[in-house]
């Protein structure tokens, strides 16, 4: 659901999602008025948070990655066929305990410079378990 990153700091990421008329979930989401459904707003802002703590990573590691809480979301707008979903997030607490790792990020979009949804989220690496 991330179509790029286009920068990456210690506690913060950019990046964006090209919505486009192809996309599967149109055809039901709504036929008449085309609108990228708030769950995928979500997922594609929760898939760009994950990436702050897998991108400094040296080496490939056997670790998976879940999605383990969201809170405080609010949609401000509708995403639709052509909208490019420019994302931004901040991660304001880490906790890497070796082999697992846990993280709350504050995440914005927008479309055309217009905010559409913001989200909290906790998301955690932990050890694979056939590794």
């Amino acid at each position: 659901m991330v179509d790029k990153v286009t920068k990456l700091t210690d506690k913060e990421i950019w990046g964006y999602k090209n919505v486009t008329y192809n996309e599967p979930f149109f055809t039901g989401h709504f036929p008449q008025y085309p609108v990228m459904p708030g769950v995928l707003i979500i997922e594609a802002m929760a898939q760009l948070s994950g990436f702050i703590i897998l991108g400094p990573r040296d080496e490939a590691e056997e670790r998976n990655m879940f999605f383990m809480g969201v809170d405080k979301v609010r949609f401000k707008g509708a995403v639709r066929p052509g909208d490019r979903l420019d994302m931004h997030v901040v991660m304001t607490y880490h906790r890497d305990a070796g082999q697992t790792e846990q993280a709350k990020m504050k995440a914005e979009s927008h479309v055309n410079d217009n905010l559409v949804a913001t989200a909290n989220f906790m998301v955690g690496l932990f050890p694979d378990p056939q590794g």
